[in-house]
């Protein structure tokens, strides 16, 4: 079975539910008027929606529970692959520093 890339950044959409979810609390604390809650609000279920929708149940999982990798992605935080076995000091493969082991 193979795995394809998130069809939607994750972290980004993670900060953006995190965002809508507290803005409609605080709205709904302050007091402000019915349909700006109910904005935010439906705003903040809206967004699991869409993930589950683009990506299925396992991207929906991937969002709400953070420790997990979602489908498909691989790799290290930034996109970088790791660094080649063997480089040392930056000088190249198999290169060692002649002050360490």
């Amino acid at each position: 079975m193979s795995h394809h890339p998130s069809p939607v950044p994750l972290g980004r959409t993670r900060v953006k539910l995190a965002v809508f979810a507290a803005l409609a609390v605080v709205a709904a604390v302050a007091g402000l008027p019915a349909p700006t809650v109910a904005a935010l609000a439906l705003t903040s279920l809206a967004i699991p929606l869409a993930v589950a929708l683009a990506g299925g149940g396992g991207l929906l999982r991937a969002l709400v529970r953070p420790g997990r990798r979602p489908p498909g992605r691989t790799g290290r935080a930034g996109g970088r692959p790791p660094a080649p076995t063997g480089v040392r000091d930056g000088r190249g493969p198999g290169v060692r520093s002649s002050c360490g082991p």
